[in-house]
């Protein structure tokens, strides 16, 4: 694979091929989300939104969430599936920590416990399961919730 970039999304056609990328894959298949309710979380714009690219070709998304409950949420990491398995999935949680931990001293992120593949990846990256929503997106299914810290809100 050559250099990765990745930049702010940049436009409805961008959006659309991200939701496609979401919709064919798993977890998206599991939990039941195909193409509409993919393309309404990519354009969410009070979320931020990147994709990562080599050369021409998508490779990846991101998106993130700094508002809310858990400040600092990685809410969606989406590699194609020609780039997983190629550390794309790394360098999107890579540049989503480095932009989190500008600003806040935890970063969280939901996996499928199904995603074992996902999950391998953030306990290697040094994620730490900090809870379990049973039966959250689909039943019968239980979404972990994971944490990587600097150390409490309040130093």
């Amino acid at each position: 694979m050559t250099a990765l970039a990745i930049r702010p999304l940049e436009s409805r056609e961008e959006a659309e091929a991200c939701a496609r990328m979401m919709a064919v894959t798993e977890p998206w298949i599991t939990l039941r989300r195909d193409y509409d309710p993919c393309l309404r979380v990519v354009l969410d714009e009070t979320r931020e939104r990147y994709v990562a690219h080599e050369g021409e070709r998508l490779a990846g998304l991101l998106i993130l969430n700094l508002k809310g409950a858990f400040v600092g949420y990685i809410q969606t990491v989406c590699a194609a599936p020609e780039y997983r398995g190629k550390g794309v999935g790394t360098a999107l949680v890579a540049f989503a920590e480095e932009r989190i931990f500008r600003e806040h001293r935890n970063v969280f992120i939901c996996v499928s416990d199904f995603n074992r593949g996902a999950r391998r990846l953030y306990e290697r990256l040094g994620y730490r399961l900090v809870g379990e929503l049973t039966d959250y997106v689909v039943a019968g299914h239980s979404e972990l919730l994971l944490r990587k810290a600097r150390g409490p809100l309040a130093p």
